[in-house]
This record gives structure tokens, C-alpha cells and sequence, in this order.
């Protein structure tokens, strides 16, 4: 492994750390609206789609987002897993939605899916599966705030916990050959050190207020991302391409945060 890959791996670390208690802290202060959309906006995305053009060609970088959407798609399913599995406890809701995720992780991997339109289709569908299923089926109320301190020692504990799984999907990607490594390369670690980290600190309503945000912007903000790079990358280069869809992917979150707002109990 070249240098590259250890700065990218140190990388995501910090950044994966970082966003995992910007999003808690913010669920906690300011309510499960705020902390589920921040959740929900790319962050480990940005790092590996620059990564790759940076290393390889911005042009293999486009075309690594064929089939990102559908991923960031299923992902959904596995916050609606841990938010079903969490009424009997945190070890079941993470055995359960991991194995889910395993599942449908390998199935999408064998599949071979290399039209990206197949990949849209995909994501749409499950992206409004997801929102029925949280508008019309759950009544999963949102939380306002939570009265929590703060000592070195959680905020250190969130640190190592999220930049940790952040870091070992990483890991998992590069040295888990062709099938774990295409496996691994779309884990939901964000949403699942969010999912952790609110349930211990609020408990599972708080956790499923939370994952009931995060799961809306996380596939509405992300696959934007990714089809704008798809775009902006070839014909753009990295690092305009990767400004110009953090820029844009801050107005999706804004709308996406005026939809949450409104449309969310």
C-alpha cells in the first residue's frame, strides 16, 4: 500500500470523528432534526470519491459512482432495520440490521450492476419506500434536545468509536480482496456510530428520532453528491468538481432540512 492510502486511511479517521460528534452533540443541543440532516450529508463520500480520482483518473472516479446511489439506497434499509430491531435492545438491533446489510451488501456486489440508470431507478424506489414507510407506518415522534454533559471522556469515546469503524471500513476495503472489498466499500458507518451513539446517550426513542433524519437526508443529500461528481469530475477535474458538489450539496441540505422541518412529526 502507497502512502496515498495511509493519508486517506488518517483521513477518514479525523473526518469520520469528527462528523460522528458534530452530528450527536447537535441531535442532543439542538434536536433530532438538526443532528439526523448533518448526519446525513456526505462526509467519508467526499474523501473516498477524491481518493480515487487523485490516485487512479478523475474519470475512473465518475464512473466508480455507477452504483453508489443504490448503495446509499440499501443503506436505508439498514437504518430501518436497527429502528425496528432497537425495541429489544442494542445488541439485537445491531446483530440484525448488520446481517441485513451483509445480505443485501453481497447480493448488490455479485449483481454486477454497471448501468447507472439501473442504479437511480434503484435508489428512487427505495428512497420513497423509505419515507412511506417513516411518514405513513411509524409514528416515530422527533425530539427537541437532551440535557447531556459533556466530559473528555465521552467526547474522546465518540472520537475513537466513530473515527474507528470509519477507519476499519476503510481498511476492509482495501485488503478485503474483490468481494469484501466491493462489500465494504459502501458500509453505513456514519449511520451506524450515530445509531449507537444516540441510543446510549437518549435512549431508543432518541435513537430512533435521530434515525428517522438521518436516514431522509443521508439518501437524499449523499446520492446527489455522487451523481454531480459523476459529472463534474471529467470535465472539471478533483478539485473544482469536489467544491463545486460540496457547494451544491449544501443547498440540498438546506431544502432537504426545509422538507424534514416541515413533512417530519
Amino acid at each position: 500500500m502507497d502512502i496515498s492510502f495511509w493519508f486517506k486511511l488518517a483521513l477518514s479517521f479525523i473526518v469520520g470523528s469528527l462528523w460522528v460528534i458534530l452530528t450527536t452533540v447537535s441531535a442532543e443541543h439542538f434536536g433530532s432534526k438538526i443532528g439526523g440532516l448533518i448526519g446525513g450529508l456526505p462526509s467519508t463520500v467526499v474523501i473516498a470519491l477524491f481518493f480515487i480520482g487523485y490516485t487512479q483518473t478523475p474519470l475512473i472516479a465518475a464512473q466508480a459512482t455507477t452504483i453508489m446511489p443504490l448503495a446509499q439506497g440499501l443503506n436505508g434499509l439498514f437504518v430501518l432495520s436497527f429502528m425496528l430491531f432497537s425495541r429489544w435492545g442494542l445488541g439485537l438491533a445491531l446483530t440484525g440490521s448488520l446481517a441485513i446489510w451483509l445480505i443485501q451488501s453481497t447480493i448488490l456486489y455479485l449483481s454486477h450492476i454497471q448501468i447507472f440508470w439501473i442504479s437511480l431507478i434503484g435508489w428512487l424506489l427505495l428512497l420513497l419506500v423509505c419515507i412511506l414507510v417513516l411518514l405513513k407506518w411509524w409514528k416515530i415522534p422527533s425530539t427537541i434536545k437532551l440535557e447531556v454533559s459533556y466530559p473528555a471522556s465521552q467526547i474522546l469515546w465518540r472520537a475513537l468509536f466513530g473515527g474507528t469503524v470509519i477507519a476499519l471500513a476503510v481498511l476492509m476495503g482495501k485488503l478485503g480482496g474483490t468481494l469484501l472489498g466491493g462489500i465494504f466499500s459502501s458500509f453505513p458507518a456514519i449511520f451506524l456510530t450515530t445509531l449507537v451513539i444516540t441510543y446510549r446517550s437518549g435512549g431508543i426513542d432518541f435513537s430512533r428520532a435521530v434515525g428517522k433524519s438521518l436516514l431522509i437526508s443521508g439518501l437524499i443529500n449523499v446520492p446527489l453528491y455522487e451523481i454531480v461528481v459523476r459529472y463534474l469530475y471529467p470535465q472539471l477535474g478533483l478539485v473544482a468538481g469536489t467544491v463545486l458538489g460540496i457547494l451544491f450539496t449544501l443547498a440540498s441540505g438546506y431544502l432537504t432540512f426545509m422538507i424534514i422541518r416541515a413533512g417530519l412529526p
